[in-house]
């Protein structure tokens, strides 16, 4: 018997696997505990900062139409706001917060007021130049370290919750994470987020319309920029460690990866894709070195499968579920 037919009419399968897969994840670090497995907490903290920096991908990719392949710039940004600051002695998280929201909002606003003058081929390269840019920008930087990389000297402080404290970083990214969900719902659905997905499908109607798509677009890139660094916030707390690799154009394709595989343009598909992603990886690397070559048709299969990836598939389903029994048989 299938999850669908068990459900009623008014429920969506993927509105019930959502809110049991956020249930899930509230009650993993007592299944840490009960078990005796701190690691599970670290690997699921990294899945929500990933889902989170994805996220902030899917609102430019996934409603916007717009293939950014730099936009691990601004979670290698995020990181070493963290970690420059605390090199200086500066443990405070609310003003390293506060540094990485303006640093990322500014860059952001920057590239964004030159690669969005451009479209398709040219967006992408231009985006990934700038990536590379500030990519080599930090290698060059020996006395943070260069290509070496540099140690979080202290965890950020939250009014004394230290976000190197495993749980305390979790619940952290968890409740950033549901918070940066509903955000998203509510920016998607408002006046701003309709002119965001019109102009994905018909810029040239919008402009006729009178509505300027340009500034549209900028300030949901200079969002996306910012909501990003705050995911590199939490991951240079994860490892503890901030390293020039975290921006390079290998880091933004598995962004790219993770909202594709969950699903573009759903609310849902960039935790789907992460947790996907990162649970398959580990699996994959318990049984092989060699488990990029079974990850890549893993990943092919479901985008063929479905265009919308993990949130597709459940998205088919419900249709299925909604159609008459005598639609759903197969032609003899």
């Amino acid at each position: 018997m299938r999850l669908s037919s068990l459900l009623p009419q008014k429920w969506s399968t993927s509105g019930v696997i959502s809110a049991c897969l956020l249930a899930g994840l509230a009650l993993v670090p007592l299944y840490a505990r009960s078990m005796a497995d701190p690691f599970v907490v670290t690997l699921i903290t990294r899945i929500l900062i990933f889902a989170i920096a994805a996220l902030s991908l899917n609102l430019i990719l996934g409603y916007g139409g717009l293939v950014s392949f730099g936009h691990a710039l601004y979670l290698g940004l995020g990181v070493y706001a963290a970690a420059i600051l605390s090199f200086h002695g500066i443990d405070n998280g609310w003003l390293q917060l506060l540094v990485t929201l303006a640093v990322c909002s500014l860059v952001g606003l920057f590239t964004g007021s030159i690669v969005l003058r451009t479209s398709g081929i040219s967006f992408i390269m231009i985006t990934l130049a700038f990536a590379q840019m500030f990519y080599f920008l930090f290698v060059s930087l020996s006395q943070y370290g260069g290509d070496d990389g540099l140690r979080l000297a202290s965890g950020s402080d939250f009014s004394g919750m230290i976000l190197t404290d495993p749980r305390s970083l979790y619940f952290t990214s968890f409740i950033l994470l549901c918070l940066c969900l509903y955000g998203c719902h509510r920016l998607v659905h408002s006046r701003f987020g309709v002119v965001i997905r019109a102009s994905k499908s018909n810029e040239q109607r919008m402009k006729a319309l009178g509505y300027p798509t340009y500034r549209y677009r900028l300030a949901i890139y200079v969002i996306s920029a910012a909501l990003c660094g705050v995911a590199g916030l939490l991951y240079g707390n994860l490892t503890q460690f901030g390293s020039p690799s975290y921006m390079s154009w290998t880091m933004s394709g598995e962004l790219i990866v993770m909202v594709m595989l969950g699903g573009m343009g759903t609310l849902f598909g960039p935790l789907f894709g992460a947790l996907a992603m990162i649970l398959t990886e580990e699996g994959l690397k318990a049984l092989t070195e060699h488990w990029m070559a079974l990850f890549g048709p893993l990943i092919v299969i479901i985008i063929i499968t479905s265009r919308l990836g993990v949130a597709g598939i459940l998205q088919t389903l419900d249709q299925r579920r909604g159609k008459p029994a005598a639609e759903r048989k197969e032609p003899a």
